[in-house]
């Protein structure tokens, strides 16, 4: 069942696309990381969705429904890229006064499991205006779920916190999706979304360039898997001529380390077809490792998450 599904959406500010035709559709349960450099128009996407703007075309859906989004804003959280907060008032004090504004008082008990979910239990009664910027993130989740949304919309939620509060963070992310909420979440940082996400779309100048699960983005794009050999330590230098020249003629790309042979396939299917052919030359393997470059690694190459703006 798919819980967002956009078609064609576009936004348009004096005559530039900012976001140009986006198509997709995410599954109840997902973790959907949307990811692109900043400025790719990553947060003008997600601003459509939660009715924060209007979309100059194009239509969408959430929760199988077209209508007013305030008819279901009950069953949807958000987390903008920066949020804005009461510095006089004490997290506790933020969330009865949100809770009450968005018409859904709440009970004490749930705004301190709420906090203590986010890791807030002991700042509770701090005035906001002393939290770090890591905390103002965590009350930022706190105040998209205190009143148990279907959907989370999380903007950049890691952006500009510190390495504890990201592990932190993700963490939450995680839990909060094993309670079942699906969880559509903006990046510009493939490496952590490839560790929480179950499938992403990337961005590239207000359009989707690729979007799918980890995998078929892997399998898709990845030209060549590099493989670590280690071989007997008796090698000799006519062993290793051959295995060069066997190399050279098959353009594979190698280069070696001790007794260690590192080279490049084209396809999985080439591995037990080189390892077969050392092996018949006489030449002892100890282990292989099959070495496979993170999505990140893959995309920089193709040039799709630079930093320039």
């Amino acid at each position: 069942m798919n819980v967002i599904e956009t078609n064609n959406l576009t936004k348009s500010f004096k005559g530039h696309n900012v976001v140009r035709s986006i198509s997709l559709q995410v599954k109840k349960g997902e973790i959907f990381g949307f990811l692109g450099r900043n400025g790719a128009g990553k947060t003008t996407f997600i601003n459509m969705l939660t009715g924060i703007m209007m979309p100059t075309s194009g239509e969408f859906n959430l929760l199988n429904y077209k209508g007013n989004l305030d008819d279901i804003k009950h069953r949807i959280g958000v987390l903008p890229d920066y949020s804005s907060f009461y510095d006089n008032l004490s997290a506790k004090n933020h969330l009865k006064y949100f809770s009450k504004v968005s018409g859904k008082k709440l009970s004490n008990s749930k705004i301190s499991e709420t906090l203590q979910l986010v890791g807030l239990t002991e700042h509770q009664n701090k005035k906001v205006g002393k939290f770090s910027f890591g905390m103002k993130k965590k009350l930022g989740i706190a105040q998209a779920i205190v009143h148990d949304p279907e959907i989370l919309f999380l903007d950049e939620p890691t952006s500009g916190v510190d390495a504890e509060a990201v592990i932190q963070i993700q963490k939450l992310i995680k839990e909060l999706n094993r309670q079942g909420k699906t969880i559509f979440m903006t990046s510009h940082n493939l490496d952590e979304v490839e560790k929480i996400c179950t499938n992403i779309a990337i961005m590239k100048e207000g359009k989707i360039f690729t979007q799918g699960s980890m995998e078929e983005l892997r399998k898709a794009y990845q030209s060549t898997l590099t493989i670590r050999i280690k071989l007997s330590p008796e090698l000799t230098m006519e062993h290793q001529e051959r295995i060069e020249q066997s190399l050279s003629k098959e353009t594979y790309k190698y280069e070696w380390d001790e007794n260690y042979l590192v080279t490049e396939v084209f396809t999985e299917e080439d591995i037990p077809v080189l390892l077969m052919h050392l092996m018949s030359e006489g030449i002892g393997i100890y282990a292989v490792n099959v070495i496979e470059p993170s999505l990140e690694e893959i995309f920089l190459e193709q040039h799709v998450l630079n930093s320039k703006d």
